[in-house]
C-alpha cells in the first residue's frame, strides 16, 4: 500500500490518546511509558523477495527488526505472523521460514514468544516486534536541522532486483549482494546513529529512499539536497530498470511524491523510479552534525553521505 493510500485511509480516525504514549502514528514504531519503562513496538508483514524459505524468514525478520532499530531501541521478544495456503505450500516451508526468523531474532538477541497463522493465497510473513528504549535518547523522523549531514547505511535497488527475481530475469546466484544486504541488521548503524547525536533516523523500506526522506523533511521543517550520484546502488540495478524490473510500489511512491521533490533536468525517469524503489530490509537514513560522521568510520561499517539539510520548508532537491 502506498503513502497516498495510508494517509486517506487514517488521516480522520481518532486513535486515542493516553498520557503514557510518547511516540504515536507517524514514526517507524510506537513507544509506550509502561511503569516507567519505554517499550517500542512495531509490526511488519512482506511477501517473498527471494525463492528459499529460511532466507525469506530471516529477511522478513530483520525488515520487521528494522523499525526498532531505526528508534534506537534494543529488540527483546516477537510474536509470529504468517499467511499462507496450506493447499499449495506443506508444513516445511512454514518451519523453514520460522527457522530463518528465529535465525535473525537470535542474532539480535531476541526471542520469539508466540504467533499467529492465517489461511491465504499468498505468502506472507512477518513479526510483530517489542523492544526497549532509553525515553531519553528516541531517535525519530523528525528533527534534522540545518547543516545536518544526510547519511545512508546501505545501497538501494533491492526492490528492482527482486522483481526481477520474479520476472525471471535473474536467478538466485544474481542475488546473493542483495541477499547479503537484507540479512544484515540494523543493529550497529543504530548503534552509531546514538553515538553521533542523530537528530533524525528513519528505515529505508516500503516507501523508497525519497518517500521516506520525505517524511523526515515534513516533520523537520527544512529541506535535504541529496546528490544522486553519492546515493549507494546495487550491482546490475541500472541494467534491470532497463529491462522493465520496476515495481508497481515504486511507480506508485513516485507519483506521491510529485510537487514534494525538485529534480535536476539530467535526473532520468529511470533515475527517479531507482530513488523510489520500495526497500525490504533497507538501511537506516540519518541526519547528523558533520563531526558524527567519524563514529560511523570507526564502526567500520557501511555508509554514505548522500546530501545536506538546508534551510526550508519540507521538500527535497535531488541533483
Amino acid at each position: 500500500m502506498g503513502p497516498s493510500d495510508l494517509e486517506e485511509i487514517i488521516g480522520d480516525i481518532q486513535l486515542g490518546e493516553s498520557p503514557f504514549v510518547v511516540v504515536g502514528p507517524g514514526d517507524d514504531a510506537g513507544v509506550y511509558l509502561l511503569n516507567g519503562i519505554a517499550i517500542v513496538e512495531t509490526v511488519d508483514v512482506i511477501t517473498p523477495v527471494v525463492n528459499d524459505p529460511f532466507t525469506f524468514g530471516a529477511i522478513s525478520a530483520n525488515n520487521s527488526l528494522s523499525d526498532v532499530y531505526a528508534m534506537g531501541g534494543r529488540p527483546v521478544s516477537a510474536l509470529a505472523i504468517a499467511g499462507f495456503s496450506s493447499c499449495d505450500y506443506g508444513h516445511i516451508v512454514l518451519k523453514e521460514i520460522l527457522r530463518g526468523a528465529v535465525h535473525s531474532l537470535s542474532r539480535a538477541g531476541a526471542v520469539l514468544i508466540g504467533g499467529h497463522s492465517f489461511e491465504d493465497a499468498e505468502l506472507k510473513f512477518g513479526l510483530s516486534v517489542t523492544g526497549i528504549i532509553d525515553k531519553e535518547k528516541i531517535l525519530k523522523v523528525s528533527g534534522a536541522e540545518e547543516g545536518d549531514v544526510i547519511i545512508i547505511t546501505k545501497p538501494i535497488g533491492i526492490g528492482i532486483m527482486s522483481t526481477a527475481l520474479k520476472g525471471g530475469k535473474l536467478i538466485d546466484e544474481d542475488m546473493k549482494v542483495a541477499v547479503g544486504w537484507m540479512m544484515t541488521l540494523n543493529d550497529i548503524a543504530s548503534e552509531s546513529a546514538l553515538k553521533a547525536g542523530a537528530t533524525a533516523c528513519t528505515d529505508v523500506t516500503g516507501f523508497g529512499l525519497l518517500g521516506h526522506a520525505h517524511n523526515m523533511v515534513k516533520g523537520s521543517g527544512v529541506d535535504f539536497e541529496i546528490k544522486k550520484g553519492d546515493v549507494p546502488v546495487l550491482d546490475r540495478v541500472d541494467e534491470m530498470i532497463d529491462a522493465g524490473m520496476v515495481s508497481e510500489g515504486a511507480y506508485n511512491n513516485l507519483k506521491f511524491l510529485e510537487g514534494k521533490v525538485e529534480f535536476s533536468k539530467d535526473i532520468s525517469e529511470a533515475g527517479r523510479l531507482l530513488l523510489s524503489d520500495p526497500q525490504t530490509s533497507g538501511g537506516l537514513l540519518i541526519t547528523a552534525k558533520e563531526d558524527g560522521i567519524k563514529v560511523f568510520e570507526d564502526a567500520g561499517i557501511f555508509f554514505s553521505v548522500i546530501g545536506r539539510v538546508v534551510k526550508g520548508s519540507g521538500k527535497i532537491i535531488v541533483r
